[in-house]
C-alpha cells in the first residue's frame, strides 16, 4: 500500500515563515533572504517526510500568505486596483504579491487588499479571489514548477499539489453583477491543462487536485461544472496519473459525481466523514485507486490503530490492498509541527502528551498504518506496535485527569431559564441608554490594542519567573494606563483596556480554567505570518477563579467613561482549541459557557455596565452540510446564552464576530440575543452587512469601518463613506463605530492614526444631515 501525504506545516517548526516575513515587511530584510527562508522550510518538510518512510511528498504546498493567492497569481487572476503594481515594478513579487494579501499604501497608492474568509470550517483564512465578466486566465506565477524542480534536485518524489478549478471558482466572488464564476470555468480549464502538462513533461508522475468544494451542498449547475472540468482535463493531459483530494466531510450526495470523475486516485477523508467509506466502496470503479484518510489532520490525539485498521481492513476486502492508499484526513497545515519539541511537564504534563500526536508523528501513524497491513514490519514488530497503541487508548479512557463529577452536575442541572435574560432587548435598551449616556454612533474597539515587543518581553519573563508577580503587575497596569489615556485623548466614547496581560484571546482563558493543557510549540498558521498557538482540551472544563476582573476594574478606575469586560465566548474557546474527542463537542461547549458565565457575574458585580463575549468562530463552527446545520445552531444559540443571561437588564451584552459569511445564520445571531453585535465588514466593502439588512436585524450593530489586517491607515472620507452608506439601510440609533476586529497585530503608529480618524468620521457623520 502507498502511502502520501496531502500538505504539511508551511510556518516552519520554529516560526521561521512569519519571523522572515515580519522582517521583509519591516524593511529589514531583502527578497533574497525571504526568498532563501521559504527554500530552507520546504528543505526541512520534505526531509521529515522522506525520513519518515512517506512514498509521494507533497510539493507546492508551501506558501508565504496563502495558497488560494498562490492560485491567483498561478493563473493570473490579479485584479484591476493591483494593475499600476505590475505596471510600476519589474520584480512584481513582493510588491504585487503581499498588497493582494495585505493592501497597500505608499509611493501615492492606496490600495485595499483582497477579501480574506475562513477556509471552510477551520480556522485558517484564505484571500478570496475576485472575478470579473470576460476576465482571461493565463499562466502567469511559474512558482509550482520551480518548486517541483527543486524538489527533485533534492531527490524528492514529489506530488504536485494545485487547488482544482472548481473550487478554486467556487471559493470567488463575483465583482460585478450579471454573470456567475462558473462561466469563467471554459477559459481558466486551458491553463490547468497546460500547467499540469508542463508538470508532466518536467517528470511529475502523480498530481494531486484538491477539490475540498465536493464535500459541500451543489447543485446541478456546480456538478456540471465538475464534469465539464475533469472531461476535458483527462481529453487534453497525459502521462501523468490525477489524484483527486476531498477532505472535511463526506461526500454525501456528491458521491456519484466523485467516483464517475476520469481520474487515477480519490482521497476521501475518513475522520470527518467515517461513515461514508462502505458507500464509496460500492460505487468505485476497478479502474481506480482509493486513498483514505485515516489519520487526523485537525486534531492532535494519537490514532487509535484498532478503529484505522477495521476502515483499512473493509476497504482492501473489497478493493485490494494494491488499490488502497493511506494517509492523513487532510493537509496538515491545520496541525503542530513536531510533538517532540514539546518539553515543559507543568503545562503540558506527561499523562496527557503520552495521548498525542503532531504533524511528524502524524506521519509516522500513517506509515505504521500501512507497515500493519503488509510485510513491512515483521509479525513480533505488529504486535509490539498494536500493543502500545491500545495500551495509550485504555489510559486515556481511563484516566481520573479526565472526568469531573461537580461538572457533570452542573450540566445535567441546567434549566430553560438559565438561558434567557430578564427582559426583552427594547426595554434593555431603554435601561441602557440611561445608565450609560453615549451618543448617537458610539464609537468604540473591539478589544486589543498593540502587542508591542516591551509588553510581550515583559509576560516572557514572568512567565519563566525573572521578574516578581509585583513587578509584572505594576508594568501590565503602567500598559492598560497607557492605553486608557491614548483612547482618551482619541475621544472615543467606550474604551477597552487593550488586553496587555493576554498572549491569546483563547490561550488566556485557557490557562486558567481547569481541562486544559498548553504547549510552547504547537502553533499553527490563521492567516499570513498570524500564527495560533490552540490549548488542548483533555477534559472537564471548570473555573477556579476569576480571570480578567482585576484587570477590568482597574481600567475602570482610570477613567469616567465605560470600560468594556471582555471575555472569549465558549463556541470560539472550542473551536480555536484543540478539543477531546470522547464527548460531543457541545458538553464541552456548555461546560466552558458555564465557566464564562461565572466571570460575566463577577464583572457585573464590579461593576462594569458593558461586557464583551467574543464568538468569531461561531460561523466557521458551522457544519457544511445544511442537513447537520440545525442541530449545531441549536446548541451553539444555547451556549452563548447561557454564558451571558446572567446579566442584569441595564449591563450591555456585545458580542464581536468577523471573516465570515452570516446569510446562512442570520436567523441564528438573532438568536443569540446580544445588545451589540460588532461585525467585519470593511473588506467586503460593506458587503456581508446586506445579512443584517435583509433580516432586518432588530438589535444593535457595529459594522466595521476599516480593515485591521491591513497596514493601510484610512482615510476619514473613506469611513464617512462607509459609514454614510450603512446609514441608508440602517437607522443611525442601532449603529455602532468601530475597526473591524482587534488591534493586536497592528503597531501604534497605524493604530493611533487610524482611530483618530475613525473618530472623525463618526463625529461628521454625526453633525450631518442624517436624521437620528
Amino acid at each position: 500500500m502507498r502511502t502520501q501525504n496531502l500538505g504539511y506545516p508551511r510556518i516552519g517548526s520554529r516560526r521561521e515563515l512569519k519571523k522572515a516575513c515580519e522582517r521583509f515587511w519591516a524593511g529589514d530584510s531583502s527578497i533574497e533572504e525571504l526568498l532563501l527562508a521559504g527554500k530552507q522550510i520546504r528543505k526541512e518538510n520534505w526531509k521529515i517526510q522522506q525520513d519518515a518512510g512517506i512514498d509521494l511528498i507533497p510539493c507546492n504546498d508551501f506558501s508565504f500568505y496563502d495558497h488560494v493567492l498562490d492560485t491567483n497569481l498561478m493563473v493570473g487572476n490579479i485584479p484591476p486596483r493591483f494593475l499600476p503594481l505590475v505596471q510600476k515594478k519589474k520584480k512584481s513579487f513582493p510588491s504585487l504579491y503581499f498588497a493582494m494579501a495585505r493592501g497597500y499604501q505608499k509611493d501615492s497608492s492606496d490600495i485595499t487588499a483582497l477579501e480574506m474568509t475562513k477556509w471552510f470550517d477551520t480556522n485558517y483564512h484564505y484571500l478570496v479571489p475576485e472575478f470579473y465578466r470576460n476576465q482571461t486566465f493565463s499562466f502567469v506565477s511559474t512558482d509550482i514548477v520551480n518548486g517541483f524542480l527543486e524538489a527533485k534536485a533534492q531527490g524528492i518524489n514529489a506530488k504536485p499539489v494545485i487547488l482544482g478549478p472548481v473550487s478554486y471558482l467556487l471559493l470567488g466572488k463575483e465583482k460585478e453583477s450579471g454573470f456567475h464564476r462558473l462561466e469563467l470555468l471554459d477559459g481558466l480549464l486551458p491553463v490547468y491543462a497546460g500547467i499540469l502538462n508542463h508538470l508532466q513533461c518536467i517528470g511529475a508522475t502523480y498530481i494531486q487536485l484538491d477539490e475540498p468544494c465536493l464535500v459541500l451542498d451543489l447543485n446541478e449547475k456546480e456538478r456540471q461544472a465538475y464534469m465539464k472540468a475533469y472531461r476535458y482535463l483527462a481529453e487534453n493531459c497525459r502521462g501523468f496519473k490525477l489524484l483527486l483530494a476531498t477532505y472535511f466531510g463526506e461526500l454525501g450526495d456528491n458521491l456519484p459525481l466523485a467516483v464517475s470523475l476520469p481520474i487515477d486516485v480519490l482521497h476521501i477523508d475518513l475522520v470527518r466523514g467515517k461513515n461514508q467509506l462502505d458507500a464509496v466502496l460500492m460505487q468505485m470503479p476497478d479502474t481506480m485507486s482509493l486513498s483514505l484518510g485515516v489519520v487526523d489532520g485537525r486534531n492532535i490525539w494519537k490514532n487509535d490503530y484498532t478503529s484505522s485498521l477495521e476502515l483499512i481492513d473493509t476497504a482492501i476486502r473489497k478493493l485490494g490492498e494494491e488499490r488502497i492508499w493511506i494517509a492523513p484526513s487532510c493537509s496538515l497545515l491545520h496541525s503542530p509541527c513536531d510533538l517532540d519539541s514539546e518539553l515543559n511537564e507543568i503545562s503540558l504534563p506527561g499523562k496527557v502528551k503520552q495521548w498525542m500526536a503532531f504533524s511528524k508523528q502524524k506521519l509516522n501513524e500513517t506509515v505504521t498504518l500501512s507497515g500493519l497491513c503488509n510485510p513491512r514490519f515483521s509479525e513480533k514488530e505488529k504486535a509490539l506496535l498494536f500493543a502500545e497503541n491500545k495500551k495509550v487508548m485504555e489510559t486515556r479512557r481511563s484516566s481520573t485527569l479526565i472526568h469531573d463529577q461537580t461538572v457533570q452536575a452542573r450540566i445535567a442541572s441546567i434549566k430553560e431559564t438559565d438561558v434567557e435574560r430578564a427582559l426583552p432587548f427594547k426595554e434593555r435598551k431603554s435601561l441602557q441608554a440611561a445608565g450609560l449616556n453615549l451618543p448617537v454612533l458610539p464609537t468604540t474597539t473591539i478589544g486589543s490594542f498593540p502587542q508591542t515587543k516591551e509588553i510581550r518581553e515583559v509576560r516572557a519573563k514572568y512567565r519563566k519567573g525573572f521578574i516578581p508577580e509585583k513587578d509584572y503587575t505594576e508594568q501590565i497596569k503602567a500598559a492598560i494606563r497607557h492605553n486608557i489615556e491614548v483612547q482618551e485623548k482619541i475621544g472615543l466614547d467606550v474604551l477597552v483596556h487593550g488586553e496587555p496581560e493576554r498572549n491569546d484571546m483563547v490561550e488566556y482563558f485557557g490557562e486558567q480554567l481547569s481541562g486544559f493543557a498548553f504547549t510552547q510549540n504547537g502553533w499553527v498558521q490563521s492567516y499570513g505570518s498570524r500564527c495560533v498557538k490552540p490549548p488542548v482540551i483533555y477534559g472537564d472544563v471548570s473555573r477556579p477563579k476569576s480571570m480578567t476582573t482585576d484587570w477590568i476594574s482597574y481600567a475602570q478606575s482610570l477613567t469616567g467613561k465605560p470600560v468594556k469586560g471582555m471575555l472569549t465566548g465558549p463556541i470560539t474557546i472550542l473551536q480555536w482549541s484543540f478539543v477531546r474527542d470522547d464527548q460531543p463537542r457541545s458538553t464541552t461547549a456548555l461546560q466552558i459557557a458555564l465557566a464564562i458565565r461565572e466571570e460575566v457575574a463577577d464583572l457585573e458585580r464590579a461593576g462594569i455596565k458593558i461586557i464583551q463575549v467574543d464568538e468569531p468562530a461561531i460561523r466557521e463552527g458551522l457544519p457544511l452540510l445544511r442537513k447537520d446545520r440545525k442541530e449545531y445552531l441549536d446548541w451553539a444559540v444555547k451556549t452563548f446564552r447561557l454564558s451571558v443571561s446572567c446579566a442584569q437588564s441595564q449591563t450591555q451584552i456585545h458580542t464581536h464576530m468577523c471573516y465570515s459569511e452570516f446569510n446562512d445564520i442570520i436567523t441564528s445571531i438573532a438568536a443569540m440575543d446580544a445588545d451589540v453585535i460588532t461585525i467585519e465588514t470593511s473588506r467586503s466593502q460593506m458587503e456581508l452587512l446586506d445579512a443584517f439588512i435583509n433580516y432586518k436585524y432588530p438589535n444593535d450593530i457595529g459594522p466595521g469601518v476599516y480593515d485591521i489586517h491591513s497596514p493601510r491607515i484610512p482615510s476619514v472620507a473613506e469611513m464617512e463613506t462607509l459609514l454614510n452608506k450603512v446609514l441608508e439601510l440602517i437607522p443611525g440609533h442601532q449603529l455602532w463605530v468601530n475597526p473591524d476586529c482587534g488591534l493586536k497585530t497592528r503597531d501604534w503608529e497605524e493604530v493611533i492614526p487610524s482611530l483618530k480618524n475613525m473618530v472623525q468620521a463618526a463625529a461628521n457623520v454625526r453633525n450631518g444631515n442624517h436624521p437620528f
